[in-house]
């Protein structure tokens, strides 16, 4: 299974979360964002997969913040700030605990990350079969 398969399958679980239960319940919405930092973890890792098939040797040994400069740089990703704002949420949402913020973060996870990763899997996921399905040559290249 690959790195982008990987992100898919997470991407799906974190789909099926309800925001409702997530307002309601403290436990579930902790598990909501726990997902969202591991699909997080894993779209930056798929987007760095995706970005070496391309030859952007930068991606190679970058941070998530450098993966995410260079994708936005390729054209891999539109919404750049969306994603510097994931990011830095994410590292928040695992060292500190505070309810506010937890309700926060599940309103955006719901309203804006979710639509931003499912832009991401969409692109990898034309770009990555474009790399490993390249159309065949006519039957009259000569080249």
């Amino acid at each position: 299974m690959t790195k982008l398969d990987n992100f898919t399958n997470s991407l799906r679980v974190l789909h099926g979360a309800d925001r409702d239960l997530a307002h309601r319940d403290e436990i579930y919405r902790m598990g909501v964002i726990g997902q969202f930092n591991l699909t997080f973890e894993l779209a930056w890792k798929a987007l760095k997969a995706v970005l070496l098939l391309y030859g952007v040797d930068a991606a190679k040994t970058g941070s998530p913040r450098e993966v995410l400069k260079e994708g936005y740089a390729a054209g891999f990703l539109t919404d750049h700030d969306t994603w510097l704002d994931m990011m830095i949420r994410r590292n928040k949402s695992v060292h500190i605990y505070d309810v506010d913020l937890a309700i926060e973060l599940t309103d955006l996870i719901f309203s804006s990350y979710l639509p931003a990763f499912d832009r991401l899997r969409d692109t990898l996921t034309v770009k990555r079969a474009a790399v490993e399905s390249p159309q065949p040559l006519p039957t009259n290249f000569t080249g």
